[in-house]
């Protein structure tokens, strides 16, 4: 079992840049896929980008080559760099824990409680 906490979230300016973290308990990390999902008000919770256990990246093409996630096995860490953010980013951002790597929230057992990341005109 593993349990997820996110930190790093904000308000930032258009154009700005944030930097979310997630740690995760458990001794298995480095066995799981993980992955950063956001839900805008109204909206589907959606993929932003995830990241396997050889570290192969996907990213959503709305934040392809702005945002970058990564992951230290080591520390049990997850993080996803956010640059060039927009209003359209605005979104509470959950991390999650799966065993399939397969870009969907379907995939993904276990969640963090989110963090709200909001990105003003």
């Amino acid at each position: 079992q593993v349990q997820l906490m996110e930190s790093g979230g904000g308000f930032v300016q258009t154009g700005g840049s944030l930097r979310l973290s997630c740690a995760a308990s458990g001794r298995t990390f480095s066995n799981y896929v993980m992955g950063w999902f956001r839900q805008a008000p109204g909206r589907e919770r959606e993929v932003v980008a995830d990241i396997n256990w050889n570290s192969n990246t996907y990213y959503s093409d709305s934040v392809k080559g702005r945002f970058t996630i990564s992951r230290d096995n080591a520390k049990k860490m997850m993080y996803l760099q956010m640059n060039s953010l927009t209003p359209e980013d605005t979104a509470v951002y959950y991390c999650a824990a799966g065993q399939t790597w397969a870009h969907h929230a379907n995939a993904y057992r276990y969640w963090g409680q989110g963090t709200q990341v909001t990105v003003s005109s």
